[in-house]
């Protein structure tokens, strides 16, 4: 994550989504836990509060960059794709 930060120079926000980054507390913690120094500070109530398939913001007040959880619809998405694709 530091590296793509690096990389863009200027970040509006960290989104954790599928599988693991939408449930998984412990992991958006240790992600996130050394990147202090580049502005990304977890509210970790937030972090730990957060309900499958729920939005949510969970950085902190104090973080320069946005951190969110977004829930996924790859199904959805496959089956948009798939109507597209078999009604041209």
């Amino acid at each position: 994550i530091g590296a793509y930060m690096a990389l863009l120079g200027e970040v509006d926000g960290l989104v954790f989504t599928g599988g693991i980054g939408e449930n998984s507390a412990v992991v958006r913690c240790k992600a996130v836990e050394n990147l202090r120094k580049l502005g990304l500070r977890l509210d970790a109530p937030a972090n730990e509060a957060v309900a499958q398939g729920q939005a949510k913001e969970i950085s902190a007040a104090d973080s320069e960059v946005k951190i969110l959880v977004i829930p996924t619809n790859e199904e959805l998405l496959i089956a948009r794709q798939t109507l597209a694709l078999a009604g041209s």
